[in-house]
């Protein structure tokens, strides 16, 4: 016989298994890992909240969930290590803002080569700040991977980079990364690699590096981050204090980040060919703000927002090899004549340079007080249009080179106002030597084309 006590019992475990699917719907990701068989550090030894280190059992859990190829859950709480090796293969989660790795100073924090697959889902990695082993980059360096994924964690306080990637390929995103002595993160040799929606502030040296040893394709991704408050406390006149520095990567497309007060550029490119800079935020820059320089073939410079600087975009070296490139629909203002060394000549406060096979088109320039647009340097100047632009208060509208063997300038359909010290001007180095050149009088400069002008 039934009783009443029993039924209850029935109806309520009934009850259970009906709602059981729809929570099991609403559980955080979090909570779905543990229920599908991960590994629970806290049940496996590890001690949150305690400042014991805890090196070993941290380094044998990680182990055995390599070895059954489960993940890890870390739980909230602080944990003290050191001297990690990650396996070939790790899926480490915690809770966003409350696990907490620390580095316990003696060597390194976590070091990885030749992995499969890491993933590091809601970790806070805290640096504290304190002294690695000169053979380590990094808070975090991993030297060949397959795939490498940092999702939603935060790497503060690192004595030198925050992440070191060498031969990597993954992505990096909606992470927070700051306190770096050196930079946020360090990319080189990438193998398919995008940096994505991330917060970086405050390093010591730079914000995100993409960089090979030798010139190559590259191909990696930086899109959508926030990049503020990078300084250069190496010193030097430029590779130090820069938001995003490319160098000798080619294919990196650079678009639709937000970078603001570094000391040197918003975004740096030495010898990165076939590199697009497109639809970037770049504010009060200490020297200049976009840079496509040295021995680079390609580079497209679009849509970007340049307020505040030294210079505003530069695409230059054509002595180096530097050409091919496009600028437009660029918003350049407010510069100035002072940056963060002495400048070599002509000097600070031009709002766009180019010099070799480059079309320069749409641009509006404004509040350059040296030259709105600066076209060659002596002999360097090939194949150069400048057209369309608008151009308001800058000390000369367009400076273009008439030294000897300078090449072909076309300069049209420009309108160009309160420019003090001309419109159009023809140079010799520093030294203006020609009458305003708007009139379209370009008589004894074959190589220009000066014409369809309007000086406001």
């Amino acid at each position: 016989m039934l009783n009443r006590r029993a039924f209850l019992a029935g109806a309520t475990a009934m009850g259970a298994a009906v709602t059981l699917p729809a929570r099991a719907a609403n559980l955080s990701g979090i909570e779905t890992a543990s229920i599908r068989g991960s590994l629970d550090a806290a049940e496996l030894g590890m001690q949150p909240g305690t400042y014991d280190d805890q090196s070993k059992a941290f380094q044998d859990i990680l182990q055995k969930a390599a070895d059954r190829d489960a993940p890890v859950y870390l739980p909230p709480g602080d944990y003290v290590v050191s001297n990690i090796i990650l396996p070939r293969q790790l899926r480490m989660t915690g809770v966003p803002g409350a696990s907490r790795i620390i580095y316990g100073g003696n060597g390194h924090l976590f070091l990885a080569e030749a992995a499969d697959h890491l993933e590091l889902t809601g970790i806070t990695l805290d640096g504290a700040n304190r002294w690695m082993s000169d053979h380590v980059p990094a808070l975090v360096a991993v030297r060949g991977a397959r795939r490498l994924v940092v999702d939603n964690c935060t790497i503060i306080g690192s004595g030198k980079h925050a992440l070191s990637l060498e031969a990597v390929a993954g992505r990096i995103e909606r992470s927070e990364i700051s306190g770096a002595a050196d930079a946020a993160i360090y990319s080189v040799q990438a193998s398919g690699l995008s940096i994505i929606g991330n917060t970086i502030s405050d390093c010591g040296n730079n914000g995100i590096l993409v960089h090979r040893w030798q010139p190559g394709e590259d191909g990696t991704i930086v899109s959508g981050n926030r990049v503020s408050r990078i300084a250069a406390r190496n010193g030097g006149t430029g590779p130090f204090g820069n938001g995003i520095n490319v160098f000798r990567a080619g294919n990196v497309m650079v678009t639709d980040n937000a970078i603001s007060d570094c000391a040197f550029s918003a975004i740096r490119s030495n010898g990165g060919s076939n590199i697009q800079i497109t639809g970037n935020n770049c504010l009060r820059s200490g020297e200049t703000a976009v840079y496509s320089e040295f021995a680079y073939e390609g580079a497209l410079i679009a849509g970007n927002i340049v307020d505040g600087a030294a210079n505003g975009i530069s695409m230059v070296n054509y002595n180096e090899g530097g050409r091919l490139a496009v600028c437009s629909g660029n918003l350049v203002r407010n510069l100035s004549t002072s940056g963060p060394y002495e400048a070599d000549p002509p000097g600070f406060g031009v709002g766009i340079t180019a010099e070799a096979d480059t079309a320069v088109t749409g641009n509006v320039v404004e509040n350059a007080p040296l030259f709105g647009l600066h076209l060659g340097w002596g002999p360097f100047l090939r194949n150069v249009t400048a057209t369309g632009n608008i151009i308001r208060r800058a000390g000369t509208g367009i400076a273009v080179s008439v030294v000897e063997g300078a090449g072909a300038a076309v300069i049209a359909d420009n309108v160009i106002s309160e420019t003090p010290n001309g419109a159009i001007r023809g140079h010799r180095w520093v030294d203006r030597v020609t009458h305003d050149l708007i009139t379209g009088d370009t008589s004894g400069f074959r190589h220009l084309t000066v014409e369809r002008n309007r000086a406001g």
